[in-house]
């Protein structure tokens, strides 16, 4: 079988007949809100304004749902990415209870809405494993109290109880529920229409040139057309070329990742429970789910973003990395091939959390950027808390996301 290299999966696996267009950008529009980015968060904020009755513009480069959104592994977690203790070092005690709490309830809720909306999305819950080695089991044993001091839902998975799951031989692990997986190119694009039968408006195709602001409002100048809104908001993931000051705050770090040929029922047979994802320890950490058409995905081997000229070669190195990993981690698979490989480039906080709310440098503006890890939970939270900065009824809370923190 030969790989796929740099091709989404989720994308790939959707006929293009299912994949709807949506028209360019044409003549000068007007609109409480334009956003810039149509991918999860960009499609989920346009929902939750036009639910909210916010009159909005959904400004896409490429097409909806094109971008990272489509090179994720497909999860809705309850955990952001770094470790409690990391958050807790940096932000206190209080704080890193907040934003786990935070994360889990946006997570629950991300499932929930897209369960009510019906979008046909593989939704599948699982249990999500922090796996540790033996070395590396006193750290992780740590990283459990702190959490369970601070009140959070966690539990310890047992080696024995490890070995009835899907998960490599460790001394023990994490295990946090309300994990979902999703497929978020599905998901992407079932938002983008749910807000356009509530009345966004979304294009496609339309390359942002220029923001002229005024006292009132800001002109998004883009081909073929124009949007003149009280607020933008940026949603873009990382900081782009307009916004050169902010990306002090970001690294452009690539992750990449490998979807497997289907196993077949032999090898099936020799797993436990595979309604679970787990991620490792180690550094740069691993992250493993199960798909429901008997795939494997593995993601990890992160670095710093590679220059163009060496992307193809790093991609095919990496991709024959990850498959040996897995390998040695469930050596019953040997013989298994990946159908694709693909990178995911984000840009990556200090504290590996996203920075969500306004800047002081740019009024009438609004950003959510940043990468949430493995997960997609990031959406579903900064859709809440662009949506509250909207209104202007920000919760108490709101602020430790912000580029203030």
């Amino acid at each position: 079988m030969r790989t796929h290299y740099g091709i989404s999966p989720w994308i790939d696996q959707l006929a293009g007949s299912r994949r709807p267009e949506y028209s360019r950008l044409r003549g000068a529009q007007t609109a409480q809100v334009a956003i810039v980015g149509g991918g999860l968060t960009g499609c989920l904020t346009a929902y939750a304004c036009a639910v909210a009755g916010i009159k909005v513009v959904l400004i896409e480069g490429d097409r909806v749902g094109h971008g990272a959104s489509a090179r994720v592994a497909g999860l809705l977690l309850a955990e952001p990415g770094p470790s409690f203790r990391d958050v807790e070092k940096l932000h206190g005690v209080r704080t890193a209870r907040t934003v786990f709490e935070s994360w889990r309830r946006a997570s629950l809720d991300g499932a929930a809405l897209l369960k009510r909306l019906k979008i046909k999305c593989a939704l599948q819950p699982l249990d999500d494993l922090l796996v540790s080695t033996r070395d590396e089991e006193k750290g992780l044993r740590r990283e459990f109290e702190a959490r369970s001091k601070a009140g959070l839902d966690v539990a310890w998975a047992s080696s024995t109880q490890l070995r009835k799951m899907a998960a490599p031989e460790s001394a023990g692990a994490i295990r946090v529920a309300d994990a979902t997986a999703v497929d978020p190119y599905r998901a992407c694009l079932g938002l983008a229409a749910a807000a356009a039968s509530r009345g966004a408006i979304v294009v496609e195709r339309s390359h942002v040139r220029s923001r002229p602001r005024s006292r009132r409002d800001v002109e998004i100048v883009a081909e073929g057309g124009s949007v003149r809104a009280e607020t933008v908001v940026v949603t873009t993931g990382t900081a782009t070329s307009e916004f050169k000051p902010l990306r002090r705050h970001f690294n452009r770090r690539e992750r990449y990742l490998v979807l497997t040929e289907p196993m077949p029922g032999a090898v099936r047979k020799g797993f436990g429970d595979r309604n679970v994802t787990f991620a490792t320890t180690r550094r740069p950490p691993h992250r493993v789910r199960w798909t429901q058409d008997d795939r494997i995905l593995i993601a990890g081997a992160e670095q710093d973003e590679t220059p163009e000229r060496r992307k193809a070669a790093v991609l095919v190195q990496r991709t024959g990395q990850l498959m040996y990993e897995l390998l040695t981690m469930f050596p019953e698979i040997s013989g298994l091939v990946p159908e694709y490989g693909w990178e995911a480039v984000s840009g990556e906080t200090a504290d590996g959390l996203p920075y969500i709310g306004p800047h002081r440098n740019y009024p009438r503006h609004l950003f959510a950027l940043g990468s949430g890890g493995d997960s997609v939970t990031g959406a579903f939270l900064a859709a809440r808390l662009l949506v509250r900065a909207l209104r202007d009824a920000p919760a108490k809370e709101d602020g430790m996301w912000g580029f203030t923190r």
